[in-house]
Order: C-alpha cells, then structure tokens, then sequence
C-alpha cells in the first residue's frame, strides 16, 4: 500500500511553555509560535476561497459571521477571548482573523465535515501497570500539520496543563493537574445555532478541578453546538460527554474502557444528528477501535500507539492519509496522535502520521 503522502518529521512539535495572565499566556504563545498562527491563518483563507461555490462564503463574510459569536464568549469565558487577543498580539496578526480560526466550525454551518478523529481511554484495571491512559488521533486539514505544537501552561488562576494545538487555535486536547483529561470529537447535530463557540467551551474545560465541573463547563447554557469530550479522571472514571446546542448524554465507561469517533451513540442524541447516512466513515472505524481495544486484556502505551497506527478501511482508516483531488471540504489526515499517561502525567505526542512518525514523551 502507497504511503507516499506521509511525511516523516525529523525533530518532534515545539514546546510552548507559558505562564501569567491569560493575555500574558496568549501572548507568549503568539510570541513562540507567529509562523504557525500566521500559516493558519492563511490556510483557512485557501479553504474559505476554494470553497466559495459551495459556502457562498468570503473571508470578509466570515470575520463578520464569527463577531455573531464574540458576545456570548466574552460574556461566559472572557478570559478566554484575553487569551485569544494575547496570541493576535504576539504573533502581530488581526483578532478578527482568528476569532474565524476559533469558530470556524460554526460560521462554516458544519460543511467541515472533518469526520476522523478516534479518542480511546483504559483505566487501571485495564492497564499492566494499574496507569490511566487516554488516547486520540487527531484529523485536520493537511495543510494545518505543520503548526502543530504543545502548550505547558501555568496561569494564575486556573490548575498547569498541557495540551497540544495547532496553528491559532486555543488548546483543548490535553490533562491537567487535577488529574482531568479531555479528547473533542467533532460530531453533526441539527440543532446549531448562534452561540458559544465550541472551541473555546472546550478549552474552559482543561480549568476545571473535578469530572463534575468538567460536565458542567461542556453544557453551559447558550451553546452554538457541542462536541463529544471524551473526559477521564485520574481515578480511572471515564465518560463520553455527547453534545449539541441544547441536548446532551452521559455515556460513562463500564467495562474499564470507553472510545468514541463522529457519530452521536447515545439514542436520544441520534434524533438530532445531521445526515447520519453521510456518517458511515466514523462507524467503520468506531467498531475497528472498539474489537481492537476489546482483544487485548491489559493495555499499555504500546498497545495503544499499535491501534493508532491501524490501517483497516484505509484510506479512511484510523490513521487517517490525506486524499488529493477532492473536495476541499472533505480533505483531511492525521496530523498527530497522541497518548495521556494520567498517572505518571504525561503526554506522549507523535507529529504526522504515527505509521510513520514517533513519539516524544512530554511532562507536566
């Protein structure tokens, strides 16, 4: 099988650490990493063009389209727009072009159908050596691979984290100290609307102290859509949080394991799930991951990597290639993989494909 689209990095993704204010925090990100933010910028303008015929959309339309979602941000969490205009001013970009980064979900009304990512957790009674492991692929645009990096972050206010991100995205894939680790999914309800971003409802939730505060951040009133966060706790407790603008389920990790993809499971939640026949990918791979993670008794971080590096179905496959000559809305790959060891608090971070790529051991 022809890999040739697979790049292999000789050097693993920077590590940003901050600290301060959540403006100091934002600009010191900005400050580290201006060609990454600048790059993403300049991407999801490529996308917004290249997708005009079917958006009706222009980069103008869409700085407007994401100022509809500022105020409900900057009244919940503003905090996290500070940290939004710190990375503008680091990186000397417009604030508006990246309020479009970090809402482009909602002002694309979903045609991103970015439909790829896996998120897998084990707890300590699923492990050889009793550790809580969270696991995640995360598929994007291909162009977007090259500004991944990770964020140690210590703010004043909230517990030190570490999380990967890319680009001028606000991180939200990551654990904190308080033992709390999340993956977002993305997944396609019908019921959207003009509300609080997405984005930044899930970077609130790497604040949060305990798995009852996480729940609440990720169901916060006045939400544009919702994600499924795949949430894990220290102690081994394990829940799918499935969301849209105004429902939501709690899928919680019986057997020691729980996994998710881009489809709702939740009954209740498939009732507002939109075209869920588009959806067929993200099932193929859901019981790919699901068979894979239940053949083996205990799991460790190598097991785990083995699964993330899983061909079957492909290219539409857990390691996720990207497609040339398609629809621009449609093309995307993994551009990394990442594993959280919650009890030796460690993310474990592999840049581009994991078929092709190793992975660094970074600290909390």
């Amino acid at each position: 099988m022809n890999y040739a689209d697979t790049v292999v990095y000789q050097n693993p993704p920077p590590l940003i650490e901050v600290k301060g204010s959540h403006r100091q925090m934002g600009r010191q990100i900005g400050e580290a990493v201006p060609d990454q933010v600048k790059n993403s910028i300049e991407n999801t303008r490529k996308l917004i063009d290249a997708t005009f015929d079917a958006l009706q959309l222009t980069w103008h339309g869409a700085q407007i389209q994401s100022r509809k979602y500022l105020p409900f941000a900057q009244e919940r969490y503003p905090q996290y727009i500070d940290e939004i205009m710190g990375i503008a001013e680091g990186a000397n970009v417009s604030f508006d072009d990246l309020m479009v980064l970090n809402a482009i979900e909602a002002v694309t009304m979903d045609a991103l159908h970015l439909t790829k990512c896996t998120s897998m957790a084990v707890n300590e009674e699923r492990t050889v050596n009793g550790h809580v492991l969270v696991a995640h692929n995360e598929d994007w645009l291909p162009e977007d691979e090259q500004d991944v990096y990770v964020v140690h972050a210590t703010p004043d206010d909230e517990p030190p984290f570490i999380a990967m991100t890319y680009g001028g995205l606000l991180p939200n894939i990551g654990f904190n100290a308080a033992g709390i680790a999340q993956c977002c999914d993305s997944v396609y309800p019908n019921d959207v609307r003009i509300g609080l971003p997405r984005l930044i409802l899930s970077r609130a939730v790497l604040a949060a102290r305990t798995p009852a505060d996480a729940i609440r951040m990720m169901l916060v009133p006045q939400r544009a859509a919702g994600y499924n966060h795949l949430l894990v706790h220290e102690s081994g407790e394990l829940y799918n949080v499935e969301v849209s603008a105004r429902h939501f389920a709690i899928l919680y990790g019986e057997e020691g394991y729980l996994l998710h993809t881009n489809h709702y499971l939740d009954f209740n939640m498939q009732a507002v799930e939109d075209e869920p026949d588009e959806l067929i990918g993200t099932r193929v791979r859901y019981f790919r991951a699901k068979r894979l993670l239940k053949k083996i008794g205990l799991h460790s971080v190598e097991t785990l990597q083995t699964i993330q590096r899983d061909h079957m179905n492909y290219p539409n496959s857990i390691c996720n290639h990207s497609i040339e000559d398609i629809d621009p809305l449609d093309r995307e790959k993994t551009v990394n993989a990442l594993i959280m060891d919650l009890t030796a608090k460690v993310m474990y971070l592999c840049w581009g494909n994991p078929c092709a790529n190793q992975y660094t051991p970074y600290y909390l």
